[in-house]
């Protein structure tokens, strides 16, 4: 039959094609509510760890604990995340929180985007400096204050050429 046909049934494309390039940007409050939420889920797991391994000992003396300790729960810090988020961050741009929150990281052009390079030095840049005593806590401060820029990327999201948005 010909695409001329007056006799044929009508066609048309039932569902939208969203291009993820397009789709608004994730709120502030939607992406530090997923932080919130990945950083508690974390958490369940490193408390225990630290106390067991001695990480709470001295704290009520007002010792705290060494470098090295900290720099190793940091890297475990790392590790934990990417083991519980992997699978849903190569599937969909998205961590446990993200999830819920219904948010995603996506590359400039909309795309999950590739776990190497991209979202690996997206969160090491997030996470590793961090563990630099002084130094890094004022790099993850001004860090997350790139957020209240109009583009509401941090600075881990500009090196890694990512963007959160809406689902």
């Amino acid at each position: 039959m010909s695409d001329n046909n007056v006799y044929s049934t009508p066609q048309s494309q039932l569902v939208d094609q969203v291009d993820d390039s397009e789709k608004p940007l994730a709120s502030r409050w939607a992406r530090l509510g997923a932080s919130i939420i990945d950083s508690i889920i974390i958490m369940i797991i490193l408390v225990p760890v630290m106390y067991f391994t001695g990480g709470f000992d001295g704290m009520m003396e007002g010792v705290q604990p060494g470098f090295v300790y900290m720099f190793g729960i940091g890297i475990l810090n790392f590790v934990v995340f990417f083991v519980i988020n992997y699978r849903f961050l190569i599937a969909n741009g998205q961590t446990i929180g993200k999830k819920v929150l219904e948010i995603k990281i996506v590359d400039l052009n909309g795309n999950v985007p590739v776990f190497q390079p991209q979202l690996l030095i997206r969160y090491a840049v997030y996470v590793l400096p961090g563990q630099i005593p002084f130094v890094g806590q004022l790099f993850s401060l001004i860090n997350v204050l790139f957020i209240f820029t109009a583009e509401k990327r941090c600075i881990h999201d500009l090196v890694a050429k990512t963007k959160v948005v809406k689902c």
